[in-house]
C-alpha cells in the first residue's frame, strides 16, 4: 500500500468545501422582515438555471471521497496497531470541537443579544449561521457508523451500494406515494451513507479503463433527466422557493444518480488535473486551500455575519435585492469580498489549530 499522497484527492475534498462556502456568499438572498431574516435563492425567480446546480451540489461528492479517506486511513492506522474504536473516537473529537465550539459561541452571542437588547429575532440569525454544520452533523454519524459501514464493505461488497440504493428508492415510495413525510428523513444516512460506502471503491472505480468512466457519466446523467422529468423530483439539487419539496432536505434518490454523474466526471477529468496538479505553484496552492478549507467552511457564514452587519452599520443596506436585478447577478464576483476579509481573521484567531489537525489527519 502506498503512503504517497493523493493531490487529486485532496483538491476534490478542498473543492467540494470551497463551492459550497462560494455558493452561499455569493447566492445567499436575505429578506428581512420583522420576524427576522429568510434566506431565499435567486433560483426561485429565473428558470432554467437550476441544471447548474447538477455541477455545482458537490456534497455527494465529498462524502464519496470522504468514505475513501477514511477506508485508507483506517488501513494507515490498523498497521501501527490502532483500534477501530480509538480512531473512530479520533475522527470525531477532530470534527466535534470547533464545531461545538463554533455553536456554543454563537449560541451565547444570541443569548446575550436577544435577553440585553431584546432582539427577539436574533434566534433566527443564529440558526441561519449555524445551519451548514448539519452537514457536519450527518459526517459524523457516519463516522461513528464506520465499524458497521466496513464489515458491510468486507462482507457484502458491492452489494452493500445496491441495498442502500434500493432502500433509498423505497424511502421515496413511502414518503411521495404514500405521503409519509417523516420517512423522507431515513435517507439522510441512507443516501449520504451510501455516497460515503461507494468512496471505498473509490481504488477500483481509479483502475477502470477510461470507457467506464464515461459510461458512469452518462449512466448518472440519463438518471437524472429521467427522474427529473418523470415529473417527481425538482430539477434542482438545492431548495429553490415555491417547489413542493427539495432534494436534499431530505434528499432523495436523484442525489444517488447525481453521485453516479459526478463520480464519471471527476474520473474523465482526473488525467488532465492531474498533471495540473504535479506544476509547482498549483501544489503548493492546493496544499493551502486543502489545509485550511474545513475551518473555511466551519466560519464562512459566521464571517458572512460580520460583512452584513458592518455594511447595514457603514451603509445602512444589507444588499439584497429581491427579485435579483441585473445589478445583483454583475455584483456576484464582488459579493464574495467581504465575506471573505470577514472570515480570514476569524480563521486566523480560532481555526488555524483545526486546519493544522485536518492537514495533520490527511496525512495519515
Amino acid at each position: 500500500m502506498t503512503t504517497d499522497r493523493d493531490k487529486y484527492v485532496d483538491w476534490l475534498r478542498a473543492l467540494s468545501l470551497c463551492v459550497v462556502v462560494l455558493w452561499h456568499w455569493a447566492f445567499t438572498i436575505l429578506d428581512w422582515k420583522p420576524s427576522g431574516p429568510e434566506p431565499t435563492s435567486p433560483l426561485g425567480f429565473t428558470s432554467g438555471l437550476w441544471i447548474l446546480t447538477w455541477l455545482l451540489q458537490v456534497l455527494p461528492l465529498f462524502f464519496y471521497v470522504g468514505g475513501h479517506v477514511h477506508l485508507l486511513s483506517w488501513e494507515r492506522a490498523r498497521a501501527r496497531g490502532v483500534g477501530i474504536g480509538s480512531f473512530v473516537w479520533r475522527r470525531i473529537r477532530a470534527l466535534a470541537l470547533p464545531a461545538l465550539f463554533l455553536s456554543g459561541a454563537w449560541i451565547s452571542v444570541g443569548a446575550v443579544v436577544t435577553y440585553t437588547f431584546g432582539v427577539d429575532w436574533m434566534w433566527r440569525v443564529v440558526l441561519l449561521v449555524l445551519s451548514p454544520l448539519w452537514f457536519l452533523a450527518v459526517y459524523l454519524v457516519l463516522i461513528s457508523l464506520l465499524p458497521v459501514a466496513l464489515w458491510l464493505h468486507r462482507r457484502y461488497d458491492v452489494l452493500a451500494l445496491i441495498w442502500l440504493g434500493g432502500a433509498a428508492l423505497v424511502v421515496d415510495v413511502v414518503r411521495f406515494r404514500y405521503g409519509v413525510e417523516w420517512a423522507g428523513w431515513l435517507n439522510m444516512i441512507i443516501v449520504w451513507g451510501l455516497a460515503h460506502q461507494a468512496g471505498f471503491f473509490y481504488d477500483r472505480v481509479v483502475a477502470l479503463p477510461r470507457r467506464y468512466d464515461v459510461a458512469l457519466l452518462w449512466t448518472g446523467l440519463f438518471a437524472l433527466f429521467g427522474l427529473v422529468y418523470s415529473g417527481i423530483y425538482p430539477g434542482s439539487m438545492v431548495g429553490v422557493p415555491g417547489d413542493k419539496w427539495s432534494n436534499m432536505a431530505p434528499p432523495t434518490f436523484v442525489i444517488v444518480a447525481l453521485l453516479l454523474f459526478q463520480i464519471g466526471l471527476v474520473e474523465v477529468l482526473r488525467p488532465p488535473m492531474e498533471r495540473v496538479l504535479e506544476r509547482p505553484g498549483w501544489s503548493r496552492a492546493n496544499a493551502f486551500i486543502n489545509r485550511y478549507s474545513l475551518p473555511l467552511f466551519l466560519f464562512h457564514t459566521t464571517g458572512m455575519a460580520i460583512a452584513l452587519g458592518l455594511s447595514w452599520w457603514l451603509f445602512g443596506t444589507m444588499g439584497a435585492s429581491i427579485p435579483p436585478d441585473l445589478k445583483w447577478w454583475l455584483e456576484r464576483p464582488i459579493a464574495i469580498i467581504g465575506p471573505l476579509v470577514c472570515t480570514t481573521p476569524v480563521i486566523y484567531l480560532f481555526g488555524r489549530r483545526a486546519g493544522s489537525r485536518t492537514a495533520a489527519r490527511q496525512g495519515t
